[in-house]
């Protein structure tokens, strides 16, 4: 059981970054923002620093999404009008992952069409999910190579818990809120069938990180550093976020996320100048597909290092440590 100081540290600090983040956004405060996100994780982290992987994992994604989310939204209206109410803040800051506030300006008028059609798709999602990793436990009581088991249940799991939360729990949340009017959408867009690797980071996986490095790096640094410049540090901000969530909570494998993001971001630059150069090497969809899957998957222990699989994905299914 989780502690009650670690815990108490956590609610408080995110119903003040909730509360103190919408004055913020109203003041356009961005550098109080940052700030805001640097005192939440640095809180987070210490407060967290006895506590299980699993706990501190969830703790420091949940507040530092919390702070984005200020952080994205003081960037987006920069220069208007707040048109967000205090409620439709709150909706947005506790009830979706995504970055973008704007649609939550819409709260509680009419419901939008295909809301149901979502529910039942991310519950087809989180059935599949829990199907593999009770596929995952009968694989582990098996008499098999142990090295195998370990890589197999591994991947396994990692597909299990994608298909949970970001096609199963988000999908149903964004349903849940086009009941209530507003205009959410799949936040994990059809990521199967990227024929590039930035179509794939940039259109169809995680749209809220998307959104994220977007509003806050991209459109501000685009026109200081150049396309290619702030694309790759769109890259490097995703990967220390990702050291926060993976590497953090087991305090090993660090530099490994980043190193992993960094590549990402040169394919992806590789690519786009290539196409300027009209060398459209990914025009057969057969061959764009292996290109994509090939340096997703091949350098994909750099981002799911050891120490996470077996201090947090494996316990988190209920498996004790691998063996490896």
């Amino acid at each position: 059981m989780l502690p009650t100081l670690p815990l108490l540290c956590f609610l408080v600090l995110n119903v003040v970054i909730v509360i103190a983040g919408y004055i913020i956004v109203k003041k356009t405060q961005l550098l109080l923002a940052w700030f805001l996100l640097a005192l939440g994780v640095g809180m987070i982290w210490f407060t967290f620093r006895q506590i299980h992987p699993i706990a501190k994992m969830l703790a420091i994604i949940a507040t530092t999404f919390s702070a984005m989310k200020v952080i994205t939204t003081t960037e987006t209206y920069k220069g208007k009008p707040l048109t967000l109410t205090f409620k439709q803040w709150l909706a947005f800051t506790t009830g979706w992952a995504g970055m973008r506030a704007q649609p939550f300006e819409t709260l509680g008028s009419v419901a939008v069409t295909g809301a149901w059609a979502m529910i039942r798709f991310g519950i087809s999602r989180l059935l599949a999910g829990a199907l593999l990793i009770g596929f995952a436990h009968l694989l582990v009581r098996q008499s098999l190579n142990l090295t195998f088991v370990y890589i197999a249940v591994s991947a396994l799991l990692l597909v299990a818990f994608s298909l949970i939360l970001h096609f199963g729990l988000l999908s149903i949340s964004a349903g849940t809120l086009r009941l209530r009017g507003i205009h959410a959408y799949y936040l994990f867009n059809k990521p199967a069938t990227s024929v590039s690797l930035t179509e794939f980071w940039g259109k169809r996986w995680n749209l809220a990180f998307i959104e994220m490095t977007t509003i806050t790096l991209l459109r501000p640094l685009r026109h200081k550093l150049g396309n290619a410049a702030a694309l790759m540090l769109a890259f490097l901000f995703s990967g220390l976020l990702h050291e926060l969530a993976l590497s953090v909570p087991v305090n090993k494998g660090y530099g490994l996320p980043l190193l992993y993001f960094s590549v990402q971001g040169l394919l992806v630059i590789l690519e786009k100048t290539l196409t300027l150069y009209r060398i459209n090497f990914l025009q057969n969809k057969s061959i764009a597909r292996a290109w994509v899957f090939f340096w997703l998957v091949t350098p994909m222990p750099l981002l799911f290092h050891p120490a996470f699989l077996q201090e947090v994905v494996w316990p988190l299914a209920g498996l004790s440590t691998p063996y490896y």
